[in-house]
């Protein structure tokens, strides 16, 4: 079964809590705190796989979950970090928000792409020691990692999309001029999946060709099979238009290339003025006194498209229609990569009575769901990320509300993973 398009939902793994331990030692007295701070949680990843060529494992399971940090422990011993999950897709896979359908990642080149990170160990009770605060029983959670519903959605990372209407041999031509086995018989949506080949021209020169298959009047408006495998044209770079023109199936061969291009336009505008070249098929079959080819040459090329006949069961014509196709693609920009639209929310404050804040002496320890996600997204090392975040604290209320409870300058307060001195 060939699966182009699923809904997964995702979550890295949470942080390991830090540890409250002290140091005991024979004849070391007063060893001090020892606690050792949480691992890391796992990271997941996506990874390109070429070995796959369908979204089929995804049809299944659609929860994944890399593994959580370990707690931290005595001794100052760190926990481990929770291990990445890896998930393989196939390349031209494209990642989109499922809320938004925003592209977040299209996974055309080799580079992996980590989709949610792990959630931060949290600090173990040795980091609160001070000269004042000698015995810190107290220690940090770690953070939760982030989650993300998303669509995958597989557009192939073909040169060429061959289209046309069904049973007019758009996988016969894909058969003779590739190594490619598409399943050929004279019956409609003989082809139920799009099938890749790769064309190879000349010592140097090829090209992937794609077989697009049930393409019919209506596709666009999910008629057919098109209307789940135009996605696959999208990349292309070129369309080879194949036309029976030999009145086999008592079509016309132009009402055909017409109602065809109308579904690609209305699909995609962008289609529509895609380069093309129109290849006249089965015209060993075209019957005496059939003047079908010749309207269709002289219709399509009053509209300026190249026009080429074939017959792609004897071949001929078929090694010429290919050098021509070569020929054009090296004038072409490159298959299309899309580029990230995806900008990540940044989280909005909530009240600073929802959060909890425990003293200890001259720490203020700040906790609360709104803002470990704060925290989690806030870059320190930015200048505006920073103004923002104070910024949000203040909406909040935080600081009114330690006033409130008696901070005075110089105490520290910790966030999550960062601690500030107060200065009101």
């Amino acid at each position: 079964m060939f699966v182009d398009k699923v809904k997964i939902f995702v979550r890295a793994g949470n942080g390991g809590n830090g540890a409250v331990a002290f140091h005991r030692e024979k004849y070391v007295a007063a060893g001090g705190p020892d606690g050792g701070d949480g691992g890391h949680g796992g990271n997941v990843v996506l990874r390109v796989d070429d070995n796959l060529s369908t979204l089929m494992d995804f049809r299944y399971k659609r929860k994944y979950t890399a593994s959580n940090g370990v707690d931290g422990q005595g001794g100052r011993r760190k926990g481990k970090q929770g291990e990445d999950l890896v998930i393989r897709v196939p390349r031209g896979t494209v990642v989109r928000d499922a809320e938004s359908n925003e592209v977040i990642k299209d996974m055309s080149t080799t580079e992996d792409y980590i989709l949610c990170k792990g959630g931060r160990g949290g600090w173990g009770n040795q980091h609160f020691a001070t000269p004042t605060r000698q015995v810190p029983r107290f220690a940090k959670s770690g953070l939760p990692g982030e989650e993300h519903e998303v669509i995958l959605e597989l557009k192939l990372l073909a040169d060429v999309g061959l289209v046309g209407f069904p049973n007019v041999g758009k996988s016969t031509l894909l058969s003779v001029t590739s190594n490619a086995r598409p399943k050929i018989a004279n019956y409609h949506f003989t082809t139920l999946y799009p099938n890749l080949g790769v064309i190879y021209v000349d010592e140097g020169v090829s090209f992937v060709m794609a077989d697009i298959p049930g393409i019919i009047e209506g596709a666009a408006e999910g008629a057919g099979l098109g209307h789940d495998f135009l996605r696959h044209i999208d990349r292309c770079r070129l369309i080879v238009h194949v036309v029976d023109v030999s009145g086999s199936e008592a079509r016309d061969p132009v009402e055909d290339f017409e109602k065809i291009n109308a579904e690609l336009a209305e699909y995609s505008p962008d289609l529509a003025q895609r380069p093309m070249i129109v290849a006249a098929n089965k015209c060993d079959l075209i019957p005496e006194g059939s003047d079908n080819l010749q309207r269709l040459k002289d219709y399509v090329t009053d509209k300026g498209y190249a026009f080429y006949e074939i017959s792609a069961a004897t071949t001929k014509g078929t090694k010429n229609l290919m050098r021509v196709v070569a020929d054009k693609l090296r004038r072409l920009p490159p298959v299309t990569i899309y580029e990230p639209e995806y900008v990540k929310p940044l989280p909005e404050a909530g009240r600073a009575d929802d959060l909890q804040i425990q003293r200890m002496d001259d720490l203020w320890l700040v906790s609360g769901k709104w803002l470990t996600q704060l925290v989690a997204d806030i870059n320190f090392d930015d200048y505006e990320s920073r103004m923002y975040f104070d910024q949000q604290l203040r909406k909040s209320g935080l600081f009114d509300r330690l006033e409130e409870m008696g901070i005075q300058d110089g105490d520290t307060v910790s966030l999550e993973d960062f601690e500030f001195e107060y200065v009101k």
